[in-house]
């Protein structure tokens, strides 16, 4: 056998060890599967649906132990109320140019026009079907909803931003009544709630396969025909916005895009099969904390930018509007692309968590600006889950470039530790599996315990991949 060809022992050793290899093989059956047998979609769903639904009774209480023994590690409030601005402040710029961004490629390669649509034959109905009858919270109901009304409700309905209040709250008074035992109890559910996480991580395959088998056999391939050119523009902007994201990072931190890419690639492509950055934010918290960003920046960046930082989101909606402008016929000014811009900038802050939040957002858009009729967005309905990878996959790589370049401009990055790690130089370890050094709440801000996790410096993470003898299995 050529050595070039891996023997089928060595195949299914990647296959055993490799979460990599295993969610790819799910991607590309569940796409066999459903082509050529779509009455089977239906019949898979609850496949990733029920593995979505595991992963997200576990987020809450993940970002709750996180936020509060960051906090308290850090031992500064004060030092947490910046990363929260500065991190809102990233946000805001990195979203407004993904709009910016697909407005400028919409206006230039006109993916709709041509079309000639008729809105009166569009089922508007549709579209309430898709969107369940609701509509976007206002900006004074956003606040307000961002506040827990109960401590256990904001849990239970699984609202991160309540939890995140939550979690400052508490870590504060951990910190007006210094030293308790309250601290080490929550490191150990947080311990708890990551073992956890590993355990349903071993279903990811499943979950790729069943998401991927829905996906094409439920609305087939046909439709990448007939939307080919908005498809190609959404997807080749989104890499565009990418390179950009890469460009800052190197810049405010000198660390490679490409390289944290390699490094999440489990998580990347987890996140890509099922269609939700919700199932990789567990795992994405501990590669971030392992690759130097401290605890309290991670718990409170990456979560936060869910909400507010949602570039892929931006790109799709910002070219959506004038596809089905330019679809129905309708030639949009200067002034009105302007009042798209802004009117998006406010409405993408509240997509999450709202079902068919991206046809709301799309709808209050059109009726915004009054020229374009409301049925028209009933365009996008056969091509809107096609674009989902895209909005996942940018969404997710955006909040974490935000973790990196926020902690850098905090002082809350070990630049060396994150280089090695990306490097491979420091192998990643489950954080289950590591041993934990008790550190004390009150260390100083910006020393070294405080700039990376526990668990990230342990004797078994330090292993470095150049001194084993033999290529250890991948870590899933």
């Amino acid at each position: 056998m050529p050595p070039s060809v891996p023997s089928p022992r060595r195949v299914a050793r990647i296959l055993r060890t490799s979460l990599f290899a295993q969610v790819a093989f799910a991607l590309v059956l569940g796409i066999v599967v459903g082509r050529l047998w779509p009455d089977t979609a239906t019949t898979f769903q609850p496949l990733g649906d029920g593995f979505v639904r595991l992963i997200k009774a576990v987020i809450s209480p993940l970002v709750f132990c996180v936020v509060v023994v960051g906090i308290t590690r850090a031992g500064d409030l004060k030092a947490f109320g910046r990363i929260g601005l500065k991190a809102l402040v990233w946000f805001e710029v990195a979203s407004t140019a993904a709009l910016l961004l697909g407005l400028i490629a919409a206006n230039v390669v006109g993916p709709g026009s041509g079309m000639h649509a008729d809105p009166s034959k569009l089922d508007a109905a549709a579209v309430d079907g898709k969107t369940g009858g609701g509509s976007l919270p206002s900006t004074g109901e956003f606040i307000l909803n961002a506040l827990p009304q109960s401590a256990v409700g904001a849990f239970v309905e699984n609202s991160l931003l309540q939890v995140l209040v939550l979690a400052c709250l508490v870590g504060a008074a951990l910190l007006h009544l210094g030293n308790t035992k309250v601290l080490p109890a929550i490191e150990q559910v947080q311990d708890v709630v990551f073992a956890i996480v590993g355990f349903i991580m071993k279903l990811a395959p499943l979950a790729v396969f069943g998401a991927m088998v829905h996906l094409v056999g439920e609305y087939g391939l046909g439709v990448i025909k007939t939307y080919g050119k908005l498809i190609v523009l959404c997807y080749a902007v989104a890499l565009l916005f990418l390179a950009l994201l890469a460009v800052a990072l190197k810049a405010v931190t000198g660390l490679s895009l490409w390289k944290f890419v390699r490094y999440t690639r489990e998580e990347m492509l987890l996140a890509l099969g099922t269609a939700s950055s919700e199932t990789v934010m567990p795992r994405m918290m501990q590669k971030l904390r392992q690759a130097g960003c401290r605890d309290d920046a991670v718990g409170l960046v990456l979560p936060t930018g869910y909400s507010f930082n949602l570039d892929g989101a931006s790109i799709y909606l910002s070219i959506g509007t004038l596809f089905i402008a330019q679809a129905v016929g309708v030639d949009l000014s200067l002034g009105q692309q302007i009042t798209v811009v802004l009117v998006l900038m406010l409405t993408s802050k509240g997509m999450a968590g709202v079902p068919g939040s991206a046809f709301l957002a799309l709808s209050a858009t059109a009726s915004s600006l009054g020229v374009i009729p409301a049925g028209a967005v009933a365009l996008l309905l056969g091509v809107d889950r096609i674009m989902d990878s895209m909005r996942v996959a940018t969404n997710l790589v955006g909040n974490c470039v935000a973790v990196f370049a926020v902690s850098r401009w905090e002082g809350a990055l070990d630049t060396e530790r994150a280089k090695k790690m990306l490097d491979g130089e420091i192998a990643f370890v489950e954080e289950d599996d590591a041993p934990r050094t008790q550190e004390s709440p009150t260390e100083e801000p910006g020393s070294e315990s405080t700039r990376a996790d526990v668990p990230a410096h342990s004797a078994k993470a330090e292993v470095s991949a150049h001194s084993a003898k033999e290529p250890a299995p991948e870590v899933g």
